[in-house]
């Protein structure tokens, strides 16, 4: 390569946009002519190799790169710390850093962003002290890589946010975005909304959109809505990520009219394709349509160009949320990683929660390795907090225990974990002091975590306790209960015989309440033989879901319970003309890493003529040790049945099926997992107890509300359920 002027001007200018446009196959070839004619060894165009070879993810490239540089200075170090950071190898970025001879500001910020990203909060600090103790400047970009670096730790933020105001960093744009940001991401609206408004003529279209995005994280949509209207208003650059925020508030308003209108003004628009707004519209149809809205994110999915890693997750994601489409969630997250795309810690998360849907153990063990395969240090936490979720929902309590053990880092999600885990086994004493663990050591509970302490209450029947803890959280945490909190405090009461305190309760909460509350009244109810309360906890439920079968299916039992055939008959009757059907029983068990399902009373699975056979031989030894059919569970009318029809209901219910299946396919020591997409019935609850100690064998059923451990004769739940 000739060394005129004009000749180095055209080969720069070509390498700094093959750097712009990430150009690789361009960039090989020009750094190939560089190394084999260039005379003296060129700084300056080394150091854009070694950016060039970062910004496309070819690590080993830069380093070759820059250790070929003859005489590389600060600018050389910093691109190859920052490659090395962004690689998620935190440890070799310091190291180099530590061998720059004379580090500059940009050395500093580029090695606290890199904490930052590997949520190090306290290396990013020390970092800082040291860079302010050799007197370095300290400028906007120093202040938003630390308070990114504070990974959501509240007291943190103010203080840096003391600090930015004292020392004139507030006339920042980006510093006072970060904190908009941040802010609203721990939890704290009122100080992002303080920021926002405090910045005036500072803001810029990054402060609208991100005070956008925070009003949607906080369920405030309307709010984002109206600031978005009026950002138009005033002038400002709609952009992707303008309308991507946008997509999250009607997200969060579960208004999918609005979203299917804003959708055509996209598509007018032309934002359809591409990838930053399409993973909003995919995050939008998923969590507003369900089932139906997956199909419509699908639609978007094939529309995009050139689908990138986070749109992959987002896809991964509103699969997993959708249970019968879990196993589509897996199929992506296979089919991601053959086109090429590396999961990182989100990939793990979505994926290992479609596992836990589908009661997988194998599958969730082979993402478990292959998540310490891929050796994530970013985020990792939020990986090792969804196996923890993954392992107790399969039934696997001990490896869930084992996760949290070995956690390095332990934050409130992971103990909210591990808490509703013990909750749902029944294993309340575990759950209480583990809460009691994460009070000592200094981690604050939030709303989620007394969901869980609650839950584990109401699985017990520790009335007083659920009812000091509600009041904890109010009193000493300045937690104000949510609807999740009333309904766990109600089904607390019902459950517990104390109906009309229940109904007292229900009636004097501070919003009005909705189905998942009257729900629980109602199984209360049931469970109590109160009608009379019953009918109007299911005329609640009715009106709010019109669709579901639940309020008027246990109503029907009730009648049936009571011998009030004629009331049954017109329920009956009124979900025929409604045309709501009865949701089937249907049970899943994995078996060499297969998955059979049953369901009541159908023959299809190639295996039942043995399983009925089985299962007939195990009921004459459970009868020899006390077992009796309880026929009420068969929900016919005794002197209309036929003979044997009762037996034959009860004997072929869908976890009865999938047991004896599990005992008859696996020997002694193999785990037996059912999972039931309905609650489990009385007789079902009683004749597992029994199969228990027939067979010798510890069972599993998880059904829609927690999870049954039986093992000698006995289940967890202590026949309080």
């Amino acid at each position: 390569m000739n060394q005129t002027p004009c000749t180095f001007k055209n080969f720069r200018d070509l390498l700094l946009k093959c750097v712009a446009e990430r150009d690789l196959s361009t960039g090989k070839t020009l750094h190939a002519r560089y190394v084999k004619s260039i005379v003296a060894s060129s700084t300056y165009l080394s150091n854009h190799f070694v950016n060039l070879y970062s910004k496309c993810g070819r690590l080993s490239s830069a380093r070759a790169a820059f250790d070929s540089t003859e005489q590389p200075n600060v600018f050389s170090y910093n691109v190859i710390v920052k490659a090395y950071a962004k690689d998620s190898k935190i440890h070799i970025a310091r190291q180099l850093f530590d061998e720059i001879p004379h580090p500059d500001t940009v050395s500093y910020n580029t090695l606290i962003s890199g904490y930052a990203d590997a949520r190090e909060t306290v290396p990013a600090m020390v970092l800082f002290k040291r860079m302010r103790e050799l007197g370095f400047e300290v400028d906007g970009f120093t202040l938003s890589g630390l308070i990114a670096a504070c990974c959501g730790r509240v007291e943190l933020i103010m203080q840096l946010h003391c600090f930015a105001v004292s020392g004139g960093f507030d006339s920042y744009s980006s510093v006072n975005n970060a904190f908009v940001s941040y802010y609203s991401k721990g939890g704290f609206l009122r100080e992002a909304v303080s920021v926002f408004y405090g910045m005036g003529e500072l803001r810029d279209e990054v402060s609208w959109n991100s005070m956008i995005v925070a009003y949607g994280q906080h369920k405030e949509g309307a709010k984002a809505l109206g600031l978005y209207k009026e950002m138009i208003l005033k002038g400002f650059r709609i952009d992707m990520y303008t309308l991507a925020s946008v997509l999250n508030a009607l997200t969060s308003l579960n208004d999918l009219m609005g979203g299917r209108q804003f959708h055509c003004k996209l598509i007018k628009a032309g934002y359809h394709q591409n990838s930053h707004v399409g993973s909003g519209l995919i995050d939008f149809y998923s969590k507003c349509g369900g089932l139906n809205g997956m199909s419509d994110a699908e639609k978007v999915f094939q529309e995009i160009l050139s689908p990138d890693l986070v749109i992959w997750n987002t896809m991964i994601s509103g699969y997993s949320m959708n249970e019968e489409l879990s196993e589509e969630a897996v199929k992506s997250f296979r089919q991601m990683q053959r086109i090429g795309h590396r999961p990182d810690d989100c990939s793990f998360v979505c994926v290992t929660s479609a596992c836990s849907n589908l009661c997988s153990t194998s599958q969730g063990k082979q993402i478990h390795g292959l998540a310490i395969k891929s050796h994530i240090p970013s985020n990792r936490i939020s990986v090792n907090n969804s196996l923890i979720s993954m392992y107790y929902e399969n039934g696997n309590l001990q490896d869930a225990r084992r996760v949290f053990d070995r956690m390095p880092e332990l934050n409130a999600v992971t103990y909210n974990c591990m808490i509703k885990g013990y909750a749902q086994h029944g294993r309340v004493t575990e759950a209480l002091l583990l809460y009691q663990r994460m009070l000592d050591s200094g981690i604050a509970p939030n709303n989620i975590t007394f969901v869980a302490v609650l839950s584990a209450c109401v699985h017990s029947g520790k009335v007083a306790e659920g009812q000091n803890y509600f009041n904890t959280m109010k009193e000493r945490f300045k937690i104000e209960p949510e609807a999740e909190h009333y309904s766990c405090m109600i089904d607390l009461l019902g459950r517990a015989g104390k109906l009309e305190e229940a109904e007292r309760f229900i009636d004097s909460m501070p919003f009005k309440a909705g189905p998942v509350a009257w729900a629980a009244l109602l199984n209360a109810c049931r469970k109590h033989k109160n009608i009379a309360l019953a009918e109007r906890a299911a005329n609640e439920l009715m009106a709010m879901k019109p669709n579901a079968d639940t309020p008027y299916v246990m109503l029907a039992n009730m009648y049936t319970d009571a011998g009030r055939w004629e009331e049954m008959a017109a329920m009956r009757k009124l979900m025929r003309s409604r045309r709501i059907r009865k949701k089937p029983g249907c049970s899943w068990i994995e078996v060499k890493k297969k998955q059979h399902v049953f369901v009541a009373e159908d023959w299809s699975h190639p295996m039942i003529r043995e399983v009925c056979e089985y299962l007939e031989e195990m009921m004459k030894k459970m009868k020899e040790l006390g077992y009796v059919m309880d026929k009420k569970w068969a929900m016919v009318k005794t002197d209309e049945a036929g003979e044997g029809e009762e037996e034959m209901r009860l004997g072929h219910h869908s976890e009865k099926l999938a047991v004896a299946f599990g005992l008859m396919s696996t020997g002694h020591g193999e785990e037996i997992v059912v999972k039931k997409n309905l609650r489990i019935c009385g007789d079902c609850h009683n004749a597992i107890k029994f199969m228990s100690e027939v067979a010798g064998r510890e069972i599993i059923v998880r059904d829609n509300l927690r999870f049954h451990c039986f093992k000698d004769g006995k289940c967890s739940c202590g026949d309080y359920w």
